[in-house]
């Protein structure tokens, strides 16, 4: 499947605004990195979820939604179709789905029982979708909602073909490092702005006795993240785009230099929790509560992922803002990196019941319920920044809605699914493969090139 980006090369960053997002995150998480003893008590403390859009009564109707989402994350979205339940007198079920999501709805939609909604973690995804004609557009009543909300550029990457299809509900910043407050007190270690001071940070938690990083690598998406945000800090965000489109080969130097450079963590005798081989037994959920348990000798110091990671912080016990705080991921090149990444509804089996659903899910009220609990950022701009749980969420999110249109999406959501999406296989493999041999960056590049010239057709 050859996948079009072009709305997204349209509405991603330009370097200056990178540059300017960066810096309002180094600013203010660290702001947040200090005393808010305050800001945790007003957890769900924002205004009520209110009711700025109207919902037909859909009594008798029932709806099924797919998504990959699991534990703390999925409690929460279930909540949210809880309260379309409510208004509506819909009867909704959550149907746990696998990676990669388009192979599962595959085998439903072959089946004859294809959910009504599913949730797509890449717009590649997406595409794939209206290509199988799986995917139905979205109606007037979700698109006057989404433009009433969401900047151009979280529309268009929900576009195929100029079509709406895709609502983006959840948004990710996938360019921070959270790390345990106790470690780096004991340590004396600081939080670093470039990667040379990340390096140094690193070995003064080493020299503590506690291993600099945890990584979840269990999970090829997470390594496929710390690539990313490493390229695009060092080659920049035009060769970030043309690799993205694979307009440029995994074997361009430019790729060489990431690795080199990812290498320097990666490679680096006892830097890792569990070495290559217990990070290749790590999940993403493993990796953040095993920096945050063990008291004063946790199995690592920091952990690499974006704005989410805070609910498994929440499940390991810990308080974000006092017992784990976060710093953006440091510059390797002229600015520091911004990535997100995000998740969108798709509709499969248009209905009334599907249409009101999607544009619930395009709404402030249904955005504000899971914001109040914790480990979600939202796209829509007109969620208000008190409804998040915490001061270090409400920086975040105030960064992304003043982002506007400038933002890089996730390389690897962008790419093909048989490349930057699929257990086992392409991207996350390649990556799994280099954890594990750190030293072959050729290797890595050749493979990494093999399985994207396959994937994008040439």
């Amino acid at each position: 499947m050859r996948s079009t980006h072009s709305t997204i090369r349209k509405h991603t960053a330009v370097k200056t605004a990178a540059t300017v997002l960066a810096g309002a995150l180094a600013l203010t998480l660290t702001a947040c990195g200090g005393d808010d003893d305050n800001g945790n008590e007003q957890a769900g403390g924002g205004k009520e979820t209110g009711t700025t859009v109207t919902l037909p009564k859909l009594n008798g109707e029932s709806l099924e939604v797919a998504a990959v989402w699991s534990g703390a994350e999925q409690d929460n979205f279930k909540k949210v179709l809880a309260e379309f339940e409510k208004r509506t007198g819909a009867k909704v079920s959550f149907v746990p789905a696998q990676d990669p999501i388009v192979n599962f709805l595959g085998s439903k939609i072959a089946g004859g029982q294809p959910p009504d909604i599913a949730l797509l973690p890449q717009p590649g995804a997406i595409k794939q979708a209206v290509d199988k004609k799986w995917a139905k557009p979205l109606g007037a009543e979700a698109k006057a909602e989404l433009a009433k909300n969401y900047s151009q550029g979280w529309q268009d990457i929900g576009k195929v073909g100029g079509e709406q299809y895709g609502v983006y509900y959840k948004a990710a910043n996938k360019s921070l490092i959270w790390y345990n407050t106790q470690v780096f007190d004991n340590a004396g270690a600081t939080e670093p702005k470039t990667w040379d001071e990340l390096l140094t940070t690193a070995q003064t938690v080493y020299d503590s006795g506690v291993t600099p990083f945890s990584v979840g690598g269990a999970e090829g998406w997470t390594l496929t993240d710390w690539f990313e945000n490493i390229y695009l800090s060092q080659a920049g965000p035009e060769k970030y785009d043309q690799l993205a489109q694979h307009e440029i080969k995994w074997t361009d130097p430019s790729v060489k230099d990431a690795l080199t450079t990812l290498a320097q963590v990666w490679g680096k005798k006892d830097y890792v929790a569990g070495g290559a081989k217990g990070a290749l037994q790590t999940d993403f959920p493993a990796s953040v509560t095993q920096t945050f348990t063990g008291g004063a000798q946790p199995k690592a110091g920091m952990v690499y992922e974006g704005d989410f990671a805070q609910v498994n912080i929440g499940t390991a016990g810990a308080k974000v803002g006092t017992d784990a705080k976060v710093f953006p991921f440091p510059a390797v090149g002229d600015t520091a990196p911004v990535v997100s990444g995000g998740d969108a509804a798709v509709i499969l089996k248009d209905s009334k019941a599907a249409q009101a659903l999607a544009t619930f899910l395009a709404s402030p009220d249904a955005a504000t319920i899971q914001a109040k609990l914790g480990g979600y950022l939202s796209p829509n701009k007109n969620v208000d920044n008190s409804a998040y749980p915490n001061p270090v969420q409400q920086k975040i999110a105030k960064a992304l809605i003043d982002s506007g249109d400038d933002f890089r999406f996730d390389m690897s959501d962008q790419a093909p699914q048989a490349f930057g999406g699929t257990p086992g296989k392409g991207e996350w493999k390649a990556l799994q493969d280099f954890l594990s041999n750190p030293k072959d960056v050729a290797g890595a590049q050749a493979k990494l090139e093999a399985d994207a010239a396959a994937a994008y057709g040439g």
